[in-house]
Formats: structure tokens, C-alpha cells, sequence
């Protein structure tokens, strides 16, 4: 429950209205330590007082909560584009931001961006990973030994998606753990510190650019190699289209499937019920992953306004952001029945933890795909866990909301 700093409790659910933080309707922040806590209190309540908050803070913004101005924005491309996603910070001049297609792109050049992506991450093509992230998440758990306790999100959550998407793009094994110092440099540590995400996306940058420019890279290794070979047929496939496209798959496919686990686990760790029905029937993982993603929803991004318009009843300009966190809208109880309870089975479940539009999530294949090995080796493995003992559980802030550590006890 969102709370004032003089009221204490705790007991009520997320997404029971609260109190929400003072001036948060013309001043929210997204890293209030209130908001990082329990967002969806704060979202519940917006809904009837504030539908879309707005702040000067961070580069400023305008924050809608309802599914239809989220979804309203979402789905009109040419007012609200995708040239540049963060949350806060200054909006980059147009043609100066970070390019990271097909995400960042804009129609009617996203076509051809993701049009090209898409055999890569059909049903088909990510099963030839699901043996590899099976066998990832078997040594990650034998490694914890006979220890009771371990951190979740950083010994287990962290590294699946590490390894996956290395396997995917064709990169080094012995580089994967500077693909995870870089991911929480540039979308957790960076999220505060603007100075130490702009080092790490420099970093990046650099490493694809020297491998691209040396072809450094095994045929038929990844995804890598296969843009690379497609640049032959293809004189639009720029160099520079190819560092964007695998940079955007090595930070975007760590980041949000490691925060949506650790979300997961978090859950599971402390709704019991919940833990024993799906320990008990892992046939029931699927669904529950669907749920899971509706709840928990780990990406908010960002939109720039191009033309004059109006969001929820405000009005917003030209070169002012538009910022739409998944989650809220699906926590809105005008479009989905006990958007607050976690339903196992839910029937229609239409959710936008991967966005919608144009730009819905290409890799949502592969992350249902990781999500549901590395649960289901998890439960078949540690049936039974809890938090450890007196832990509070810190939120990353930004792009993707997901535990910072989650200390956990099993058995």
C-alpha cells in the first residue's frame, strides 16, 4: 500500500489506492522510493485523480496509467515516436540519439528494420535455444550446492538471459560477464547516473563496432554473422544498422527478462499457495507465466511527441516525452477482471508487458521461452523457498522495474 511518510502500514495489496506522494500529479518521479515500492498503489490511485501526471524533473514527461491512453499512444506511431525510449534524462536531439533498430525506429523505415529480424525469433527458431537455457539453469542451481541460501536475481535470474542471448548473437563465452557489467552500468546504475550510462553505451558501442568492422565473428555462429552476410544482398545494411540491431538485442533481451524473473520469484517466495499450486503442476507454467507478465510487466519506455496532441485530457508539444509504463495498463480494472490478484488460468489475458502496435516486443517468443525453462527447472528443483529472513527488497528504477538482489532460503 502507498502510504504518506507518517503512515506505516503495510498489509494492504498492490494496487490499493493509497496516498499518493505530495505533487505527484504536475512532479512525479520515478526513482520516489515510495513509487519504486509499490507502483501500482500509486497507479491505482492516479486513475481516479490524476489519469496523466506530468513533471519538469529527469527531462520531463507526461505519465498516463489508463490502458487506453497508454495503448492510444502506443498505437500512433507518427505522433508519438520511438526515436528515443528512456524514461528520463534529456531527450536527445533528433538525429543525435542512441540508434537501436528496430526499436528506435520510426515508419516507414521500421519495416524494413524489423522485417528483417523476424525469421530470427519465430516459435521455431528460438526452440534451438530451449535445450541450452535448460541446461544454463541446471548448472546455475547445481552450482548453489548445499548452500540454504542464495540471491535469486543475481546468481540465477541475471545469468539465463546472459547466456541465451551470447549464444544467439555468436559472441565470446568468456565475454559474458562484460555483457552483464555493461547491461547494469547502462539500465540500472545508469538510470541515476547519467555520466556512467553514457560510458557504458560508449563501450558497447565500441565492442560491436571493432567486431563488425574486423568481421570478427564465426559464419553461421549467430545472429551477428548472419546480418553480416546479409549486408552482401542488402546495401541498406549499413554497419552501423548492424551495431544498432545487436546492441539493441544484448541490452533489451538481458535487462527485461532478468528483472521479469526476479519479479517471478519474488512472487513465488512470498505467496505461498501460489509456489505449491505450480511446484505441485508445472503443466500449469505457461499460464502462469502469461499472468506472471501481466503483473509484474517490467518495461516502462518512452515517447517523443511530434506534433501538437492530447493525452488523457492534456495537452502535449512538440519535443516533450510521453512515457508508458505496461504494468499500469495491466492493472487497469476497466480491462481486466481482479487486475490486482495474481489468476492462475486467467482466460482472457491480453496483456502488454511486450507493448503493442508496431513496436510490440519482437523477442516475446524468447522470453516466454526462458521464462518457462528457467521456472520450471527452478520449481523442479527447489520446490520449496521462501525471502530470507528479515529482507527488504530494493526496485530497480528506469527502463525495466525488476529486484536489485533477492535473497532467498530454500527448503
Amino acid at each position: 500500500m502507498i502510504t504518506s511518510s507518517s503512515d506505516d502500514e503495510t498489509t494492504a495489496p498492490p494496487g490499493t489506492p493509497g496516498v499518493l506522494p505530495t505533487g505527484w500529479a504536475d512532479d512525479f518521479d520515478l526513482h520516489n522510493p515510495v513509487y519504486l515500492a509499490d507502483p501500482y498503489s500509486v497507479w491505482a490511485r492516479m486513475r481516479t485523480e490524476c489519469p496523466v501526471a506530468r513533471t519538469e524533473r529527469d527531462g520531463g514527461g507526461y505519465l498516463p496509467v489508463r490502458h487506453a491512453d497508454v495503448t492510444a499512444v502506443a498505437l500512433n506511431p507518427q505522433t508519438f515516436s520511438s526515436r528515443a525510449g528512456e524514461v528520463t534524462g534529456p531527450i536527445p536531439e533528433a538525429g543525435r540519439e542512441l540508434r537501436l533498430p528496430p526499436v528506435t525506429s520510426d515508419p516507414p523505415e521500421h519495416a524494413a528494420d524489423r522485417r528483417l529480424l523476424v525469421p530470427l525469433f519465430t516459435k521455431p527458431a528460438i526452440a534451438r535455444y530451449e535445450a541450452a537455457t535448460k541446461g544454463t539453469a541446471t548448472a546455475l542451481i547445481d552450482d548453489f550446492g548445499d548452500r540454504t541460501e542464495v540471491d535469486a536475481a543475481n546468481e540465477y535470474a541475471r545469468d539465463i538471459p546472459v547466456a541465451v542471448i551470447s549464444d544467439m548473437l555468436g559472441l565470446p563465452f568468456e565475454d559474458r560477464g562484460q555483457f552483464h557489467d555493461w547491461t547494469v552500468r547502462m539500465l540500472k546504475d545508469g538510470a541515476d547516473d547519467y555520466e556512467i550510462r553514457a560510458d557504458a553505451v560508449h563501450a558497447i558501442q565500441d565492442y560491436f563496432s571493432e567486431l563488425v568492422r574486423a568481421r570478427a565473428v564465426k559464419a553461421d555462429s549467430g545472429v551477428l554473422s548472419f546480418l553480416l552476410h546479409r549486408q552482401a544482398d542488402d546495401p541498406g545494411l549499413t554497419d552501423e544498422r548492424v551495431v544498432g540491431m545487436s546492441f539493441l538485442m544484448l541490452i533489451a533481451g538481458i535487462d527485461t527478462t532478468w528483472s521479469a524473473l526476479g519479479a517471478i520469484l519474488w512472487h513465488l517466495a512470498t505467496h505461498e499457495g501460489d509456489r505449491r499450486t505450480l511446484a505441485a503442476d508445472r503443466t500449469q507454467i505457461p499460464s502462469a507465466i502469461e499472468e506472471f507478465l501481466r503483473m509484474y510487466a517490467p518495461v516502462t519506455i518512452g515517447r517523443v511527441v511530434t506534433e501538437e496532441a492530447t493525452v488523457g485530457g492534456r495537452a502535449v508539444c512538440p519535443g516533450e516525452r510521453v512515457i508508458l509504463p505496461w504494468a499500469a495498463a495491466n492493472h487497469d480494472p476497466e480491462v481486466f477482471d481482479r487486475p490486482d490478484e495474481f489468476v492462475l488460468g486467467r482466460e482472457r489475458n491480453r496483456h502488454l508487458a511486450f507493448g503493442a502496435g508496431i513496436h510490440r516486443c519482437l523477442g516475446a517468443h524468447l522470453a516466454q521461452m526462458e521464462l518457462r525453462v528457467a521456472l520450471g527447472e527452478w520449481l523442479r528443483r527447489i520446490p520449496e523457498f521462501t525471502l530470507s529472513p528479515g529482507t527488504e527488497i530494493a526496485w530497480t528504477a528506469g527502463n525495466t522495474r525488476g529486484p536489485k538482489t533477492l535473497p532467498i532460503r530454500i527448503g
